[in-house]
């Protein structure tokens, strides 16, 4: 297993030198330990940790926003330690892009299974998040074609098959994606009224 790059987020010193020894004792290396009060995205994107790991008492509004900062931007798996047991901001924690949330400390025995758990859940979203991008691309893609049928159809008194077929003849003769000839006679469109 490749060594993981983790940055460690604590305010507590004697709790982080705690978490970062026994992190270092089952292979990982924490490259930084940082207060919740430094700007957790800049941090991220000048260190490139493989995980977060946010180890607080009582995080926050402006950390939750700091983590949904980071999933936007560069999304990273994070792992949030904290003492309050409140169902609502376990949901906002979850909301805001935690893989795994803790209600109690980090011990050594925890530390690979959390950290795999982690890192699982946080590729599975990724995953998930990426077929959803897609499948809404390509439903604005089947729009936008479907829309250029219309036009066509009600252009040239065509029906739906060879408005369809002339527009693949057209995109393969200019190569260029049946989308891509469809914005254009859309945009076209909307140009001439």
């Amino acid at each position: 297993m490749p060594k993981l790059n983790i940055l460690l987020v604590d305010n507590d010193p004697d709790r982080s030198a705690v978490v970062r020894q026994a992190l270092q004792e089952v292979g990982y290396h924490v490259i930084a330990n940082l207060g919740d009060d430094v700007n957790l995205s800049k941090n991220v994107f000048s260190l490139q940790p493989d995980i977060i790991i946010i180890d607080m008492d009582a995080p926050g509004r402006d950390t939750l926003e700091q983590m949904r900062e980071i999933q936007r931007g560069q999304a990273k798996p994070i792992i949030l330690f904290s003492a309050p047991d409140d169902q609502h901001f376990m949901q906002e924690a979850i909301r805001a892009g935690v893989s795994a949330y803790m209600l109690e400390g980090l011990n050594q025995s925890q530390i690979m299974p959390v950290i795999e758990v982690a890192m699982a859940r946080f590729r599975e979203f990724q995953t998930l998040q990426k077929e959803l991008e897609d499948t809404r691309s390509k439903l604005a893609e089947r729009k936008v074609i479907e829309k250029a049928k219309g036009i066509i159809m009600t252009r040239k008194g065509l029906d739906e098959e060879s408005a369809y077929q002339m527009m693949r003849k057209m995109a393969m003769s200019q190569n260029k994606r049946l989308v891509d000839l469809s914005q254009a006679i859309v945009s076209l469109e909307d140009l001439l009224g």
